[in-house]
Protein backbone atom coordinates (compact mmCIF):
# COMPACT_ATOMS: atom_id res chain seq x y z
CA UNK A 1 0.00 0.00 0.00
CA UNK A 2 1.42 3.39 -0.98
CA UNK A 3 1.80 5.99 1.73
CA UNK A 4 1.13 9.69 1.48
CA UNK A 5 3.87 11.85 2.76
CA UNK A 6 4.45 15.47 3.51
CA UNK A 7 7.82 16.77 2.52
CA UNK A 8 9.55 20.04 3.09
CA UNK A 9 11.11 21.87 0.16
CA UNK A 10 14.12 23.97 0.99
CA UNK A 11 15.56 25.01 -2.37
CA UNK A 12 14.16 28.29 -3.66
CA UNK A 13 14.27 26.97 -7.23
CA UNK A 14 11.79 24.18 -6.44
CA UNK A 15 9.33 26.58 -4.83
CA UNK A 16 9.59 29.04 -7.73
CA UNK A 17 8.94 26.18 -10.15
CA UNK A 18 5.82 25.08 -8.26
CA UNK A 19 4.42 28.61 -8.00
CA UNK A 20 5.10 29.30 -11.70
CA UNK A 21 3.41 26.04 -12.68
CA UNK A 22 0.38 26.91 -10.55
CA UNK A 23 0.12 30.43 -11.98
CA UNK A 24 0.87 29.79 -15.65
CA UNK A 25 0.92 26.08 -16.30
CA UNK A 26 3.64 24.46 -18.42
CA UNK A 27 4.99 26.56 -21.31
CA UNK A 28 3.08 29.64 -20.17
CA UNK A 29 -0.46 28.33 -20.60
CA UNK A 30 -2.86 25.78 -19.19
CA UNK A 31 -2.17 22.25 -20.34
CA UNK A 32 -4.77 19.92 -21.74
CA UNK A 33 -6.02 17.46 -19.16
CA UNK A 34 -5.48 19.67 -16.12
CA UNK A 35 -8.22 19.84 -13.51
CA UNK A 36 -8.85 21.38 -10.13
CA UNK A 37 -10.28 19.08 -7.45
CA UNK A 38 -12.79 20.62 -5.03
CA UNK A 39 -11.39 21.27 -1.56
CA UNK A 40 -12.57 22.48 1.83
CA UNK A 41 -10.18 24.41 4.09
CA UNK A 42 -11.07 25.08 7.70
CA UNK A 43 -9.28 25.80 10.93
CA UNK A 44 -9.84 25.41 14.63
CA UNK A 45 -7.85 26.66 17.58
CA UNK A 46 -5.58 23.62 17.27
CA UNK A 47 -5.32 22.85 13.53
CA UNK A 48 -5.71 23.87 9.93
CA UNK A 49 -7.38 21.12 7.88
CA UNK A 50 -7.81 20.58 4.16
CA UNK A 51 -10.16 17.99 2.69
CA UNK A 52 -9.83 17.31 -1.04
CA UNK A 53 -12.07 15.16 -3.24
CA UNK A 54 -9.70 12.90 -5.19
CA UNK A 55 -11.75 9.89 -6.33
CA UNK A 56 -9.75 7.41 -8.35
CA UNK A 57 -6.38 8.98 -7.46
CA UNK A 58 -3.97 6.54 -5.78
CA UNK A 59 -1.90 7.74 -2.83
CA UNK A 60 1.37 7.35 -4.73
CA UNK A 61 0.12 9.86 -7.35
CA UNK A 62 -0.41 12.63 -4.75
CA UNK A 63 2.23 15.02 -3.43
CA UNK A 64 1.68 17.25 -0.38
CA UNK A 65 4.32 19.90 0.30
CA UNK A 66 4.62 22.41 3.14
CA UNK A 67 7.21 25.13 2.49
CA UNK A 68 7.72 28.86 2.73
CA UNK A 69 4.26 29.55 4.12
CA UNK A 70 2.48 27.48 1.45
CA UNK A 71 0.63 24.19 1.45
CA UNK A 72 0.72 22.66 -2.04
CA UNK A 73 -1.31 19.60 -3.00
CA UNK A 74 -0.55 18.22 -6.46
CA UNK A 75 -0.65 15.01 -8.44
CA UNK A 76 -2.29 13.32 -11.38
CA UNK A 77 -5.28 11.14 -12.14
CA UNK A 78 -5.17 8.69 -15.02
CA UNK A 79 -8.18 8.27 -17.28
CA UNK A 80 -10.24 5.12 -16.92
CA UNK A 81 -9.31 2.34 -19.32
CA UNK A 82 -12.15 1.39 -21.63
CA UNK A 83 -12.55 -2.36 -21.99
CA UNK A 84 -14.74 -1.94 -25.10
CA UNK A 85 -12.41 -1.34 -28.03
CA UNK A 86 -13.89 0.99 -30.62
CA UNK A 87 -16.56 2.29 -28.21
CA UNK A 88 -17.94 5.76 -28.91
CA UNK A 89 -18.30 7.93 -25.81
CA UNK A 90 -21.49 9.98 -25.65
CA UNK A 91 -20.70 11.80 -22.39
CA UNK A 92 -17.42 12.37 -20.54
CA UNK A 93 -17.73 14.44 -17.36
CA UNK A 94 -15.09 12.98 -15.07
CA UNK A 95 -11.85 14.93 -14.90
CA UNK A 96 -8.37 13.51 -15.23
CA UNK A 97 -4.84 14.73 -15.77
CA UNK A 98 -2.56 16.81 -13.58
CA UNK A 99 -3.84 18.91 -10.71
CA UNK A 100 -2.34 21.33 -8.20
CA UNK A 101 -3.75 23.60 -5.52
CA UNK A 102 -1.80 25.94 -3.25
CA UNK A 103 -2.87 27.64 -0.05
CA UNK A 104 -1.02 30.42 1.75
CA UNK A 105 -0.65 29.50 5.42
CA UNK A 106 -1.56 32.44 7.62
CA UNK A 107 -0.28 31.86 11.13
CA UNK A 108 2.19 29.43 12.60
CA UNK A 109 1.76 25.75 11.76
CA UNK A 110 4.02 22.79 12.46
CA UNK A 111 4.74 21.23 9.05
CA UNK A 112 6.90 18.60 10.72
CA UNK A 113 3.91 17.16 12.61
CA UNK A 114 1.44 17.51 9.72
CA UNK A 115 -0.40 14.42 8.53
CA UNK A 116 -2.03 13.39 5.26
CA UNK A 117 -4.45 10.49 4.90
CA UNK A 118 -6.35 9.22 1.85
CA UNK A 119 -9.56 7.33 2.54
CA UNK A 120 -12.49 6.58 0.21
CA UNK A 121 -11.33 9.18 -2.33
CA UNK A 122 -10.91 11.97 0.23
CA UNK A 123 -7.52 13.40 1.14
CA UNK A 124 -7.36 14.82 4.68
CA UNK A 125 -4.38 17.05 5.50
CA UNK A 126 -4.02 18.25 9.09
CA UNK A 127 -1.49 20.91 10.11
CA UNK A 128 -1.16 21.40 13.87
CA UNK A 129 -1.07 25.02 14.97
CA UNK A 130 1.89 26.22 17.01
CA UNK A 131 1.98 29.26 19.22
CA UNK A 132 3.02 32.36 17.33
CA UNK A 133 6.15 33.65 18.98
CA UNK A 134 6.77 36.78 16.95
CA UNK A 135 5.39 39.93 18.51
CA UNK A 136 4.86 38.24 21.86
CA UNK A 137 6.12 40.18 24.86
CA UNK A 138 8.77 38.34 26.82
CA UNK A 139 9.72 39.90 30.12
CA UNK A 140 13.34 39.33 31.13
CA UNK A 141 14.52 39.19 34.70
CA UNK A 142 17.15 41.81 35.47
CA UNK A 143 20.25 40.60 37.22
CA UNK A 144 22.05 43.00 39.57
CA UNK A 145 25.36 42.77 41.44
Amino acid sequence: MARLYIERLDPDADMRRIVEWLEEGPAGGPAEGEWSPPMDVFESEATLEVVADLPGVPADAIRVVVARGLLVISGSKRPMKCEHHGAAFHLVERSFGRFARAFRLVGAFDGGRATAQLHAGELHVVLPRIEERRGREIRLAIQSE
